[in-house]
């Protein structure tokens, strides 16, 4: 099934569209979270956020006409061709393993509150 990006499936003019809106995505949301419905490692990292109290907004490309055109696109721009896959504060974070490693380090906590997430430790007007 990975093989599936590397047939370059959607012409060149298509895959910038779709990048260009995945990073209009990510640079108008502190957390974004490309996934599919039916991804059990998707769930894991949408529920993650959630318990955490994270702001995050989900793409779900099996929902989207251009769903697929979209993660193509995103697996040119990062390398990453499964979902989720996972932006905080514009950065490239990674899939499901990426996120809860960063939470089991004490990482994933900080870098929601830098983007803008969550509250950090300060008042909120």
């Amino acid at each position: 099934m990975g093989s599936w990006f590397s047939s370059n499936k959607f012409c060149k003019e298509e895959q910038n569209q779709s990048l260009n809106e995945a990073k209009n995505i990510i640079s108008s949301n502190p957390v974004v979270v490309f996934s599919k419905t039916y991804c059990g490692y998707c769930s894991r990292v949408k529920e993650l956020l959630t318990q955490l109290g994270a702001s995050h907004k989900v793409i779900e490309l099996d929902q989207k006409s251009d769903g697929d055109a979209i993660q193509s696109a995103l697996a040119e721009w990062t390398g990453q061709t499964s979902v989720p896959n996972v932006f905080i504060g514009g950065k490239h974070i990674g899939g499901c393993d990426a996120v809860t490693n960063k939470h089991s380090s004490g990482q994933l906590v900080p870098l929601l509150a830098a983007a803008g997430a969550i509250a950090n430790n300060s008042a909120q007007l």
